[in-house]
């Protein structure tokens, strides 16, 4: 086997690129022309093809990396070769520019010879649901410990620091920054056997000379000993095999194989929104843009908003700062977008006397400190809520097949909608029809905090039956929440207020707090959410219908 050096081309000027993607998986076949790798600079982003066929065998960069001219990016396998002798009498006639005049040899011991290799791969995250790769900690060749930290991944709610569960040698990262991985997904090839780091400083390699590039000398010295005697040639692909050169002249993040695409379908890429890493269009993002358009076209009521829209050049009017939205954000946003295009809203307003309420909380104060628990108005919503959903179960219900379907839930899990640094979050109240106030206020304090410090697992925000948001401590009228479907309902709360009330013979102060109910106009009618809001407010209004239930 000859291992094939792909190594960064002539740039035409540009002195450093940035690799942003990779476009094979180690161990792919890959042909002639193939693209292995994604680089770009300030202003536009080219495709590095492979000028031979073979196997890819690994990366010698990782995404994020700067690397210039002549630089080591991928290593490929191809076909069989013969070893050299020492005396170098048995090369091929069409012989590859080798390594070193001698052969690797290596003082690999038994032990080293027969390191167990591993594959280290995404635990049981809590859900089926794929997540993002957000970061890789680790590089070929880290010698790494049980527990520290591979890879950090994200749901659309939360991050989550994937650790290894053995000790061993990096030997191949098997995914990438943008990746989507499930629980099981492979991330990391390891040498458990401690000797194996080793290897590396076992290699007899003569001096390289001092023209030799010297990022080409380090992916050499990183051959694997479990290759044996290999031929490395580094390849730099021809000026004319490249799809595209870094002239700067585009400002849109996408390689040359998209662009000819969308040239060829007179699309305009500024209009396609990127799934990839920092906004990168794929091919995928293209198909499905222009399948919007195709169904805009013949549904011309569509909102364009669903299918993107060509924004003003805001720099003609004064300074300004582009800032990324974080994951969560496009998540959410993405997310309220298709509730709200999907789910025919109704939102219905009230108020509660919530006057007995109040007082009744205050007066727990003390009790309060000695449970170290705040019993806050959040506990009582939630409470009457649960019991709320009992009494009207056309709440808790779900559609499925289409909208041809419902599921009826017979538990009753409530979320709580929580501002927090990193976006909107919403952790899961479980069981809140089985538990006291003390135990609800407990619990809401302890999820809302994991929130904000951006603690929450995937497993601690899912299962919502019905959800509420509560904006009681910033002010307000009142609001029209968005449904989080795939529940059919949702509370507003705002914020209370004292006002007069007759009372039959004079206007009396009472605090009252209004109410806003939006719900799935699929599943639940007028009537219900009526009725629905009629329950509650007598529930909030006097408590002691809390505890009849």
């Amino acid at each position: 086997m000859v291992l094939e050096v792909i190594v960064v081309p002539d740039l035409g000027g540009v002195d450093r690129v940035e690799v942003i993607e990779f476009s094979l998986m180690p161990g792919q076949t890959l042909g002639v022309d193939d693209a292995v790798v994604v680089l770009e600079s300030d202003k536009a982003s080219m495709d590095v093809p492979s000028p031979v066929s073979g196997i890819l065998q690994r990366y010698l960069v990782a995404e994020g990396d700067s690397v210039a001219v002549g630089d080591a990016l991928a290593e490929i396998a191809v076909g069989s070769a013969t070893t050299s002798s020492d005396n170098g009498s048995d090369e091929p006639s069409s012989e590859p520019t080798k390594l070193h005049d001698q052969p690797i040899e290596t003082a690999a011991s038994s032990e080293q010879s027969t390191a167990i290799e591993r594959l280290l791969r995404v635990p049981d995250t809590g859900g089926d649901s794929a997540l993002e790769v957000i970061e890789v900690t680790v590089a070929v060749g880290d010698t790494i410990a049980e527990g520290e930290t591979l890879v950090v991944l994200e749901s659309d709610k939360a991050t989550i620091d994937v650790p290894a569960s053995e000790s061993g040698s990096i030997l191949e990262i098997l995914v990438a920054e943008a990746d989507k991985v499930t629980s099981g997904t492979a991330l990391v090839r390891v040498a458990t056997n401690a000797e194996v780091p080793a290897v590396d400083a076992a290699l007899t390699i003569p001096e390289p000379s001092p023209a030799k590039n010297q990022s080409v000398v380090d992916s050499e010295a990183a051959v694997s000993v479990a290759t044996g005697t290999v031929a490395v040639t580094p390849l730099v692909p021809s000026a004319t095999a490249l799809s595209a050169v870094m002239s700067g002249a585009s400002e849109v993040y996408a390689g040359p194989a998209v662009r000819l695409l969308a040239r060829e379908l007179g699309v305009d890429l500024t209009l396609v929104t990127g799934s990839g890493a920092r906004g990168r269009i794929s091919r995928d993002d293209l198909n499905e843009f222009v399948k919007q358009r195709m169904e805009q076209a013949s549904n011309p009521s569509q909102s364009i908003s669903s299918v993107g829209w060509k924004v003003e050049d805001f720099a003609e009017f004064g300074a300004l700062k582009s800032h990324k939205m974080s994951n969560i954000q496009r998540l959410t946003a993405s997310a309220m977008h298709a509730s709200w295009e999907a789910v025919p809203r109704v939102t219905q307003f009230d108020e509660a006397d919530i006057t007995e309420l109040d007082a009744f909380r205050k007066s727990l104060g003390d009790e309060g400190q000695r449970r170290a628990v705040k019993l806050s108005p959040v506990a009582f919503i939630v409470k009457a809520v649960a019991l709320t959903l009992q009494a009207h179960p056309v709440f808790n219900r779900s559609l499925i097949d289409d909208g041809s379907s419902y599921v009826q839930k017979h538990y009753c899990h409530i979320g709580l909608a929580v501002d927090t640094p990193r976006g909107l979050l919403v952790p899961v109240v479980r069981d809140v029809d089985q538990k006291g106030l003390w135990q609800l206020a407990g619990e809401i304090t302890e999820l809302a905090g994991k929130a904000k410090e951006g603690k929450l697992t995937p497993a601690e925000m899912r299962g919502g039956c019905f959800t509420v948001s509560s904006l009681g401590a910033l002010g307000g009228l009142g609001f029209t929440p968005i449904v989080n479907t795939p529940e059919v309902g949702i509370l507003g709360v705002a914020k209370a207020q004292i006002k007069p009330h007759w009372d039959g013979t004079a206007f009396q102060p009472r605090l009252f707090m209004p109410l806003s109910l939006s719900y799935d106009h699929r599943l639940i009618n007028g009537a219900d959410g009526g009725r629905f809001m009629l329950h509650l407010v007598t529930l909030l209004s006097d408590i002691r219908h809390l505890a009849l239930g």
